[in-house]
């Protein structure tokens, strides 16, 4: 059964757009082991274009270079990549194919019985999986810095849930988290959808004030 993987650095604060000032401050070892874990066993890479134009404008010249990330370069380019892009230019690297609908393109590659699909980066790729249900497992590398400018994962939309299936605190602070897309905690009733269900669970005190509030916790929104 196919697997379509996202992985990505973020920030606290939700951006997802990689800043070198506050990404490689958090980069060491336990980082390039979660990296390399998250990119073990790919049968194909989905990436957007400008994602997609980074690596081709990096990882071949470092793959001819022959230093200590050749090997990873090498593994890259051999690795099946699946391009969103609506231009017909030569995309210049090997084992390259385009799509002009990415969600067709996953599609395709479950239709084919691909194992394991990472979409790595490319933020417009991974909303519009989410969107259409296309989307396993969402792979998050949180760096404990609030980026303040950047683009961010999730733009306006509907809510979505996501199921925790696993965090992990790295040496630097960072945490690495892999959700579920999820219906939601309500769907079996595990939890209280609504204040009169959720007060069971304040202590006493606190509900007498929510009480007093109206379902008010005292959490300022500001």
């Amino acid at each position: 059964m196919t697997t379509i993987v996202s992985t990505l650095f973020i920030s606290l604060d939700g951006v997802a757009e990689i800043d070198p000032d506050w990404h490689f401050p958090y980069f060491d070892d336990a980082v390039g082991a979660a990296v390399g874990e998250d990119y073990a066993g790919a049968d194909a890479l989905l990436l957007g274009r400008v994602t997609y134009d980074s690596f081709a404008g990096a990882w071949p010249d470092r793959e001819a270079a022959g230093g200590e990330d050749a090997g990873f370069a090498k593994e890259l380019g051999d690795l099946r990549k699946v391009v969103a892009t609506r231009g017909d230019q030569e995309l210049g690297w090997r084992a390259v194919e385009r799509t002009d609908d990415v969600v067709a393109a996953a599609r395709a590659l479950r239709a084919e019985g691909v194992d394991k699909v990472l979409v790595a980066g490319s933020l417009s790729i991974v909303r519009q999986l989410l969107a259409a249900g296309e989307l396993d497992e969402l792979r998050l590398l949180i760096h404990p810095v609030a980026a303040r400018a950047g683009e961010r994962l999730f733009d306006d939309g509907a809510m979505q849930h996501f199921a925790l299936e696993h965090a992990e605190a790295l040496p630097t602070g960072m945490l690495r988290t892999i959700y579920r897309p999820s219906p939601g905690p309500t769907a079996e009733g595990e939890t209280p959808a609504a204040y009169e269900d959720a007060k069971q669970h304040v202590p006493e005190a606190e509900r007498r004030v929510a009480d007093a509030r109206g379902g008010d916790f005292g959490v300022d929104p500001g």
